[in-house]
């Protein structure tokens, strides 16, 4: 098995979990370590095996994905973490995203796109469903709009990295890119989603390309 290609599922229907597994087998550059019934097996699950991946359902009982998603971050773990939903809400997305995702998927994509979606991630991308991607555009765009947020407060090389951000790249290319160490970026990266107030490389990338246009217009 390839490395970096660990997934976990966190979801609390045996069938789903059973078809994702199914097609993950399919994929020789992809390994299942674990499944999770539940938020609270779910995160002991990701501490134990510090999966590459997690794909994770957003409503389950007791701890739903929301807060499954937040524990995870509160403990440190830097996997990737795609929710994996049957809700279009627009509330829960950006939910979802302010919280930490990684990326948000409808449980009716079609399985060559979900595993498409899957390699995007492992190599550093966002991933929102086609359909999805005007929602948070659109609530993210609104928030900027009252926002007392600003480019202002970044440095030259914050800024350098929130485009990076905005063209899609993992840590280890933006480092690439300006010739620095991907630990460095990883810090740089912590410094302006605090001076910006976001929780997400996602929720800064989408609010920067809303700011772009705003100028523009």
């Amino acid at each position: 098995m390839n490395e970096g290609n660990r997934i976990l599922i966190i979801d609390d229907h045996p069938l789903f979990r059973k078809g994702v597994s199914q097609l993950i087998a399919m994929a020789p550059h992809l390994q299942l370590v674990g499944e999770a019934s539940s938020g609270e097996d779910g995160v002991s699950k990701a501490r134990d095996l510090d999966p590459d991946l997690i794909l994770l359902d957003l409503h389950m009982k007791d701890m739903n994905g929301i807060g499954t998603l937040r524990a995870i971050r509160d403990a440190g773990l830097e996997c990737r973490v795609v929710i994996l939903t049957v809700s279009d809400s627009a509330e829960d997305l950006v939910t979802a995203i302010r919280s930490g995702a990684d990326g948000y998927l409808l449980k009716d994509m079609e399985p060559e796109d979900l595993l498409a979606a899957i390699d995007q991630t492992l190599n550093g991308s966002t991933v929102i469903g086609e359909r999805l991607n005007g929602l948070l555009a659109r609530a993210i765009r609104e928030e900027a709009t009252t926002s007392q947020r600003d480019h202002a407060t970044l440095t030259r090389r914050e800024q350098e990295i929130l485009d990076g951000l905005v063209q899609g790249r993992s840590n280890k290319l933006i480092a690439r890119s300006l010739n620095i160490t991907e630990a460095t970026v990883k810090v740089h990266v912590k410094n302006l989603l605090r001076k910006l107030g976001f929780r997400s490389r996602l929720e800064a990338a989408v609010w920067a390309v809303a700011q772009s246009n705003k100028q523009g217009n």
